[in-house]
């Protein structure tokens, strides 16, 4: 595999390989500074209610969980995240509802 800048992983797709889970692009990265090498790969969490109540916890995948790393996606085999069902008894529901 070549070189690649962190600039050009920032518009690449990551998605788990278990279950297809599209996890979103990469946000950030981080580096073991003992070793100058690169630890994981950081995904930012989706945002909650149009990013006003904050967003969901940030998915961090090892270096050694990336299977390939491609021209648009990066694939990754690593536990997805868990996704809480929305219930019907959300702050909005109790607004518009």
């Amino acid at each position: 595999m070549g070189c690649c800048r962190i600039e050009d992983m920032q518009n690449k797709e990551v998605i788990c390989i278990k279950d297809g889970t599209k996890l979103g692009c990469v946000c950030d990265v981080e580096i073991d500074v003992c070793s100058g090498k690169l630890a994981a790969i950081v995904v930012y969490g989706r945002s909650k209610c149009f990013g006003l109540l904050g967003r969901e916890e940030d998915c961090v995948i090892n270096w050694c969980d990336i299977e390939v790393i491609g021209e648009d996606t990066i694939l990754v085999c690593c536990d997805p995240p868990k996704i809480h069902p929305r219930s019907g008894e959300g702050f909005l529901n109790k607004i518009f509802g």
